[in-house]
């Protein structure tokens, strides 16, 4: 049987929070046996100066050619620090294309980056180059978090629509847990926005949903623990959040599709809105392998 994970791609800044996402790069690389690929762009120059004097296009691709020696001699130094050996590669150009094209170029099978992106300027919600990454990665992407001490992925959870593409969700799912020796999560989130319901209705609601949840064909295994929960709140985002936090969650596995593209340019999706507010990783499943 192949292996769930062949390749990961560690993208890096060289900020503190990127040194934080290899940890997690490492631990998914030693629990998969996969080898592991690191990655730092370095910016390249706007095509207009270019256009400038020769003298002036010697020095701009002098100053590249510099920057990608240094790059690369930080991320050596690096490696010899670190336990887990990687491959090296630096890049020039616009960060986010570059880490997807490497990522499509090494055949990668993850892609693991610092929740804020690579850009020290852009630091609010995602980062504009981690969110681009997470919109147009063709593999999964995990977002992750600086927390204190190894990481460990116990508890996996799942937040399911009832969708057609809950079933892909379920199975990275299935295939991490079986990696960490993980129990799993499945989670409803009963959206109830500002509407204030009666006690009676609201507990036949959330009854209604559990029965619906179960209904469902089983395809998990004995050996590994799976719990079906219904949450209340105000919105899908909050509530996912919300019961990872008071539940402990580790991890949690969730896909980057839309109700709709509109919906996704003016609001992001529920699983942008999940990495923006949720202080754990998150295992985001990209759009392309979604069902419409």
């Amino acid at each position: 049987m192949p292996k769930f994970l062949k390749k990961i791609l560690w993208a890096t800044d060289f900020s503190e929070e990127s040194q934080d996402a290899f940890v997690y790069a490492e631990a998914f690389a030693k629990t998969f046996g996969a080898d592991l690929v690191a990655c730092h762009v370095v910016p390249g120059f706007s095509p207009e100066h270019y256009q400038s004097a020769i003298v002036v296009i010697e020095e701009l691709k002098k100053r590249e050619r510099h920057m990608k020696k240094v790059a690369m001699e930080r991320l050596e130094a690096f490696q010899k620090n670190m336990s887990a050996q990687f491959k090296c590669l630096i890049r020039d150009g616009n960060a986010a294309k570059e880490i997807i094209a490497a990522a499509e170029e090494e055949k990668a099978d993850l892609i693991v980056i610092g929740k804020k992106g690579l850009s020290a300027i852009e630091r609010l919600f995602i980062g504009s180059v981690a969110n681009h990454v997470l919109r147009h990665s063709p593999v999964p992407v995990l977002m992750t978090k600086k927390k204190p001490g190894k990481p460990k992925f116990k508890r996996i959870l799942v937040p399911t629509d009832f969708s057609d593409r809950e079933d892909e969700e379920r199975d990275y799912a299935w295939k991490l847990a079986k990696g960490f020796e993980a129990d799993i999560t499945l989670l409803h989130v009963l959206e109830l926005h500002d509407y204030e319901f009666a006690p009676r209705v609201l507990e036949e609601m959330l009854d209604a949903v559990l029965k619906k949840m179960k209904q469902r064909k089983r395809r998990e295994k004995e050996e590994i623990k799976v719990k079906e929960e219904v949450y209340r709140a105000i919105n899908a985002p909050v509530g996912i959040v919300d019961y990872a936090d008071t539940h402990k969650s580790d991890l949690i596995v969730i896909s980057t599709c839309t109700q709709s593209k509109v919906e996704r340019f003016f609001l992001g999706s529920t699983t942008e809105k999940v990495i923006s507010y949720s202080h754990i990783p998150v295992f985001a499943i990209p759009p392309v392998k979604c069902q419409d």
